[in-house]
């Protein structure tokens, strides 16, 4: 699988993240998977250009797929930021991979948003990278200001 074509951003993302000044939800699933921190200054101090590449790599669980993703960041931290990001291990059975159980984040962030937590049915509908980004929305316990604009772009609260 190669890249995309341009870098995967949700439309509500877009405000926040269509100059790469934040790290896409594209990068974090990356990040995630692969068992790596960066802090938001080091992502910064990439250049554009390295951090729209970051943002194109495909958000398939499966690292032999596209194994490159950790090996660029390295290179471009080491590069531009003379640092290396922080490892960690990944959770092997992250809560956003049960397709029949809405995790308890989810509906703790619908129920601080007031809205109805999504249906079993509903989660099980939504593709993997899709209940990924509302589980990472969802991991404080305060309210987060992406989590209702997500919950409408995926279908599961009425627009406004």
């Amino acid at each position: 699988m190669g890249l995309n074509e341009a870098p995967l951003l949700f439309q509500f993302e877009v405000a926040s993240s269509e100059n790469l000044a934040f790290i896409p939800m594209a990068v974090r699933f990356n990040l995630d998977r692969f068992g790596l921190r960066i802090s938001l200054a080091q992502w910064q101090l990439l250049p554009y250009e390295d951090r729209r590449l970051l943002a194109r790599f495909p958000v398939d669980d499966d690292t032999q797929i596209e194994p490159n993703f950790d090996h660029a960041l390295f290179e471009m931290l080491r590069t531009h930021a003379n640092v290396e990001p922080e490892w960690f291990s990944p959770d092997e059975s992250p809560a956003w991979r049960d397709a029949a159980t809405v995790p308890e984040g989810v509906a703790r962030q619908a129920a601080l948003a007031g809205l109805a937590a999504p249906a079993a049915a509903q989660w099980a509908q939504l593709a993997p990278f899709q209940r990924y980004v509302l589980a990472k929305l969802s991991r404080k316990p305060e309210a987060n200001h992406d989590f209702v604009p997500a919950m409408r772009e995926f279908g599961l609260a009425a627009p406004r």
